[in-house]
């Protein structure tokens, strides 16, 4: 089991174990009936993000050029890119699958490993399925939302395409513990260097879980629901945000703001991503 697997299945675990926050008054979300627990574990995210994670990102962004956060970048997007082509089978998208399978090849020999993108370049679009997302496309709820210990925030069917995305992956075969988690480790440290321009506007919401609950959703709505190109998820996410963050401000204008932002903003995906 790779690192991810096993990061994903503690935090399900240790969400079994959380205590419960009280809730602030006014009327509950129907989105989500778990908002007791919720709270609890995003104020859990929430110290262990301004502790460690929040400023060793910072470090990262200081000290590594620009162009090495952008091999970086490249090289995990290309070692997922498996799993966007078996999503592409699962939702019958057969065009796309030659298509991002050509994306792969050319950026795996020509972009020595994936550091670079010579299939941008090429016109080869890049593509984000996982099988959350295919799973919604299959007709099955979303189910409660729900915030992850570490992870930050999901519903129960993404929690179920984290584990199934992670088999489709070349990390779930690396038998070397240190490349394992080595790997994992870099990557969550890179995405979360990325998402450093997204605190603003958490850190300003009046009610901060609100704000990601709502943009989070939004997004994930998005995405089953519309396009999945990368570009124009790119093109929507600032209007989703904006969006959340009028909603937050509308529906919990009566409750008190809990604390600071999250461990994991729900833009995991492409970088400013939305896992």
């Amino acid at each position: 089991m790779s690192a991810t697997s096993r990061t994903t299945l503690l935090a399900l675990c240790l969400l079994l174990l959380c205590g419960c926050a009280t809730l602030p008054a006014g009327k509950r979300d129907p989105r989500d009936p778990w908002e007791r627990m919720n709270r609890t574990t995003f104020a859990f995210n929430d110290k262990l993000d301004r502790a460690v994670l929040r400023p060793v990102a910072r470090g990262y962004r200081k000290v590594t050029p620009r162009f090495a956060q952008t091999g970086i970048r490249n090289f995990f997007d290309n070692l997922d890119y498996p799993i966007v082509i078996v999503n592409d089978l699962l939702q019958g998208q057969i065009k796309p699958f030659f298509s991002d399978t050509a994306r792969l090849l050319l950026n795996t020999t020509l972009g020595l490993g994936g550091l670079f993108d010579p299939a941008t370049v090429a016109g080869l679009d890049k593509n984000d399925r996982e099988l959350g997302q295919t799973l919604g496309k299959w007709g099955i709820k979303k189910g409660p939302y729900v915030v992850l210990p570490i992870l930050g925030a999901s519903d129960v069917r993404d929690a179920i395409g984290r584990l199934g995305d992670d088999f489709t992956t070349p990390r779930q075969y690396l038998r070397n513990p240190y490349w394992d988690y080595g790997l994992f480790l870099l990557d969550e440290l890179d995405v979360r260097a990325r998402l450093l321009d997204y605190d603003h506007l958490i850190d300003g919401a009046y009610d901060p879980y609100a704000f990601l609950r709502n943009a989070y959703l939004q997004r994930r709505d998005f995405k089953v629901n519309g396009s999945t190109a990368a570009s124009q998820e790119e093109e929507q996410e600032q209007k989703l945000m904006d969006e959340a963050a009028e909603d937050a401000g509308a529906s919990d204008t009566a409750t008190p703001a809990p604390q600071g932002a999250p461990a994991q903003p729900p833009p995991e995906t492409s970088p400013p991503k939305p896992q």
